[in-house]
């Protein structure tokens, strides 16, 4: 078995999910059936705040708190939603969107990370 490097990873998760610009995201967001999903650890929403409207699920607990089109998931995502995932810097959120889609999610993307979205004047708001 050939061992993987994180570049190798990240190379993958890029080839199979898109990363949306800051305008696509704000166009999906505000025309279409969409979630937006925080892959940063605890301490980062909390020092920094989160994407309003975004429901934070760190990268570890993915797996264990989605499931496609499940009863059990934390908002109504199913094969119509789309699934905007952020981090960071983008690297999680790439690697976090792969596993959505290997999953079974349909449309997966990669915002990107939170600094470019706050930079770019996207609303944000304190992790409650």
């Amino acid at each position: 078995m050939q061992t993987k490097t994180l570049e190798s990873l990240l190379e993958n998760a890029n080839k199979e999910v898109k990363r949306l610009s800051f305008e696509e995201s704000l166009s999906m967001i505000n025309e279409s059936n969409s979630i937006i999903i925080d892959v940063r650890e605890e301490s980062e929403v909390n020092n920094l705040g989160i994407i309003k409207n975004a429901i934070h699920i760190p990268r570890g607990l993915l797996e264990f708190t989605l499931v496609p089109n499940s009863s059990n998931n934390p908002v109504k995502i199913d094969d119509n939603t789309n699934i905007l995932v952020y981090c960071a810097g983008g690297y999680r959120s790439a690697l976090a969107a792969k596993t959505l889609k290997d999953l079974g999610f349909k449309n997966v993307y990669n915002l990107g990370g939170y600094s470019e979205w706050v930079d770019n004047g996207g609303d944000v708001q304190a992790h409650t």
